[in-house]
């Protein structure tokens, strides 16, 4: 094994002595050798199991000539679209392109094309169609049964059936590429290996499956969105590896098999994965280009765990890492922040310390790891649990012992916390060491909405708990003696929020005196149970019907309402306002949105009341394709 980056050219191969590669792994992304981008910890992990692994990175996919460069692997051909569905990395909520992509050399648009993975399965199967083609990545992850596709506004078959592929690994992937390359190179045939947990394939008949679901197929979620809903239920029902069973779904002459998901990792799993010799930055071709931006946001940044339990309905984390929390140790983690502190470009301060969510470093509660988590209720909503074992004992000893560590001046905490799962331990101690130590003027948190309906079907906590928060914050940093702030990320037009919802948003942002210089708009990513319910109008857990805004003008309308303070949004808040039967926010009181228009002698703009000023750096809210899938960067 060598620490050098894995093959990229001929010329890599032949530095090592290299004649043909075992696993040829098409990337959409560049190539970052990093424990943050998939290509890098599958191609390390293959390394160390003394496998042969090179890397093509954003090929164009025009030809084939790019694909064969490292000529045909003896294994298999693993393929990804990188570490966000690629439909989402081009495109905007409003279906308009992105100017950049921070996983290209340069952050330069346009180096990877549509529906990546299906794009990459096609070249491969017109060069090598005896090759085994096994597809993965969080696109493939999310595709992997017949699903509403927002760009297309239609319901795609599984992306394992339109990509001709033998494999879909879904999930995070070691533990299944482990074992499936040890049955390749034992000789078995990729279409006969069919028991891998955590993998899709598909097959002409299953009568040799025993005890599994079958739910609704292709053809007939395309033509019903009850039985589309129905469908994901069924499925979503299944997501996890204990008590998960096989999951069957009909595509016209075939079918797709789900096996359960892959087991959790254990400790000393995950510790391997993130102790292989990363390289820890971009290749150097990229140099010329200026890098890959990406890098940027997690170099200095540690990884604790996978895994969340706080349930998001928008959120991809349940289908892709699970609910089941898998930890590192402290030593491993400790291990790797002292080699940050040794790279030349290190300045003191460590980004970020921990997961999907933070402060989620233990298990939601005892019985997960015999029974699984709960199929029929979230570990955090509509309240905590009464099994929840909320403690950050573990986290805070975790933090203490990197702030201990020399060279290191600071550790922020960015990945965001679950402020209910914090108010659910009791006591102040997390909280006043997290505002005495890991935030830099501002915390970032995400109620992303406040109205009852909305964050009820978002499966996030209600107004009161974000209150309690907030108060308790202020507390204890004028105690502190700091002055740091709240920054809300917030979301407008999920499922279940019209006008009336969004004017309810804006009077608190009003009341709060905050002004968001950016929201996000939900956008139905695949596989969410968000999704299912913008698509169908549906909750497909309940059944209940959901109002969805899907009329773009309608959509402007609620995004300009956390933006009424913006004189550009005031025609739009003002067709809002009369809409939404709320003309009593337009006028001069302190309670009014925005002041009536043609008024003589003030510009319609303005607001009713003066702006408070805010800090400096107070106001930011969020936006932009980085952000907005910060919880499921993953590969």
């Amino acid at each position: 094994m060598t620490s050098d980056f894995l093959p990229v050219s001929k010329a890599d191969m032949d530095k090592r002595g290299w004649d043909k590669l075992d696993f040829l792994f098409v990337s959409g992304d560049a190539y970052v050798d990093h424990p943050s981008f998939g290509p890098a910890i599958i191609g390390r992990l293959l390394e160390k199991l003394g496998w042969r692994v090179g890397i093509v990175a954003q090929p164009d996919w025009r030809s084939t000539a790019a694909f064969k460069a490292l000529g045909k692997p003896r294994l298999a051909a693993l393929v990804s679209a990188g570490n966000l569905d690629s439909m989402l990395n081009k495109f905007t909520a409003a279906r308009r392109f992105r100017s950049d992509d921070d996983y290209s050399p340069g952050g330069k648009a346009g180096l990877r094309p549509e529906r990546a993975t299906l794009v990459y399965a096609s070249r491969i199967r017109e060069l090598w169609k005896d090759v085994p083609l096994i597809i993965g990545g969080i696109e493939a992850s999310l595709r992997r049964f017949a699903h509403y596709d927002y760009w297309s506004d239609s319901v795609r078959r599984s992306i394992l059936v339109d990509g001709k592929a033998d494999l879909l690994v879904y999930g995070m992937g070691e533990k299944q590429i482990k074992e499936i390359a040890a049955q390749l190179a034992a000789g078995i045939p990729a279409d006969a290996i069919r028991e891998v947990k955590g993998t899709c394939y598909r097959t002409a008949a299953v009568d040799h499956l025993w005890n599994y679901t079958a739910i609704p197929s292709f053809e007939a979620i395309s033509a019903d969105k009850r039985v589309f809903a129905e469908a994901f239920r069924q499925q979503y029902d299944e997501q996890d590896p204990i008590r998960g069973k096989t999951v069957v779904q009909p595509h016209g002459g075939e079918y797709v098999v789900q096996n359960p998901p892959a087991d959790p990792l254990t400790t000393a799993e995950m510790d391997e994965i993130y102790d292989l010799p990363y390289k820890r930055t971009y290749h150097p071709s990229y140099e010329a280009a200026g890098g890959v931006p990406a890098i940027r946001e997690v170099k200095f940044s540690l990884v604790s765990h996978r895994g969340c339990f706080g349930g998001c309905s928008f959120c991809a984390i349940v289908s892709h890492q699970g609910r089941i929390i898998q930890t590192r140790s402290a030593a491993s983690i400790l291990r790797e922040a002292e080699l940050l502190t040794t790279l030349p470009d290190f300045k003191g301060y460590i980004h970020d310390v921990g997961g999907p969510t933070a402060n989620f470093r233990l298990p939601a509660c005892r019985f997960q790891a015999e029974r699984g988590a709960c199929k029929d209720r979230r570990c955090l909503h509509p309240g905590p649990c009464p099994n929840l074992d909320a403690d950050h004992g573990d986290y805070l000893s975790l933090l203490r012992a990197l702030r201990r560590l020399p060279k290191v001046k600071k550790v922020f905490i960015r990945s965001g916390i679950r402020y209910d799962y914090l108010l659910a331990e009791g006591g102040d101690e997390f909280l006043r060491e997290l505002c005495q130590h890991h935030v830099s003027g501002q915390l970032k948190i995400a109620p992303e909405h406040i109205a009852p309906q909305v964050t009820r079907l978002m499966g996030k906590p209600g107004k009161d708990v974000y209150l309690r928060f907030a108060a308790a914050y202020r507390r204890i940093n004028a105690e502190l003696g700091k002055e740091q702030y709240l920054v809300p990320y917030l979301m407008s037009s999920h499922p279940g929020a019209g006008l009336r919802e969004a004017v309810e948003l804006a009077e608190f942002l009003r009341d709060m005196g905050y002004h968001p210089e950016q929201v996000q708009d939900f956008i139905p990513t695949p596989g969410s149970l968000s999704t299912c319910m913008y698509y169908t109008g549906l909750n497909p857990l309940t059944g209940e019907k959901v109002y969805v805004a899907k009329d773009p003008g309608e959509k402007r309308l609620q995004r300009a309402l956390l933006q009424y303070r913006d004189p550009k949004n005031y025609p739009l808040v003002l067709e809002a306002l009369t809409r939404a039967g709320r003309q009593d926010l337009i006028g001069y009181g302190d309670k009014c949105l925005i002041r009536p228009p043609k008024t003589p002698g003030r510009p319609p703009g303005q607001t009713a009341r003066k702006a408070r000023a805010l800090p400096p750096g107070r106001g930011k809210g969020r936006g932009g394709k980085n952000a907005a899938t910060k919880k499921a960067r993953v590969r």
